[in-house]
């Protein structure tokens, strides 16, 4: 499926060991495992051959590092708006263990004490939505999770607690697009391995 619309290139950051133990990792900045540090010099390959007028990182190690080993890193400029969902007293903490004392509680619904709403991160959102239209032609996104889930849901018109149907997994890439014009925002892959 090629398009001759600008396509934007979507990488979640390679596994920490946050990640890989379902803690919540917003503004802690921690390194790459071995295992994520893999993962990202194996985008080189997937990325082969692209070309992109933008290269734009979060500001955190765990993001710009992946854009680094996957051959970006030189190109790359780190947008504060691209930081992961601030999760203020979560930070660190399990899904897990937050439910234990607050049960029922989503991320995307109830936000953070101390941290971010999905308000807050779909006004995020929507400034870097901003400044993707503002680029003729394809570019390259380096961040995390949430956050890249919150930006799903508000290319395509959903509210930013849509962002709770998205799933991304670690060193995955996604794409966004556009369908007939440029007034149609799509998702044109997701989640890719």
């Amino acid at each position: 499926m090629s398009s001759t619309f600008p396509e934007i290139y979507l990488i979640r950051h390679g596994e920490t060991e946050w990640s890989a133990s379902g803690k919540h990792t917003g503004r802690t900045d921690i390194p790459l495992t071995a295992k994520g540090e893999q993962a990202a010099r194996g985008l080189a390959d997937r990325l082969k051959g692209l070309t992109f007028q933008a290269v734009w990182s979060s500001p955190s190690q765990r993001a710009f590092n992946t854009c680094t080993l996957a051959g970006f890193g030189a190109a790359a400029i780190r947008k504060l708006d691209l930081q992961e969902w601030d999760y203020g007293a979560y930070e660190g903490v399990t899904t897990k263990e937050i439910v234990a004392g607050r049960p029922g509680w989503n991320v995307f619904r109830d936000g953070c004490p101390g941290g971010e709403q999905a308000s807050d991160v779909g006004a995020r959102a929507d400034a870097i939505i901003a400044a993707l239209r503002a680029v003729a032609g394809n570019v390259l996104i380096f961040s995390s999770a949430h956050f890249l889930r919150v930006l799903a849901a508000r290319w395509i018109g959903l509210p930013p607690d849509g962002g709770e149907h998205f799933v991304l997994d670690t060193a995955s890439l996604s794409i966004f697009g556009y369908e007939h014009d440029l007034t149609e925002p799509v998702i044109r892959r997701w989640n890719q391995k």
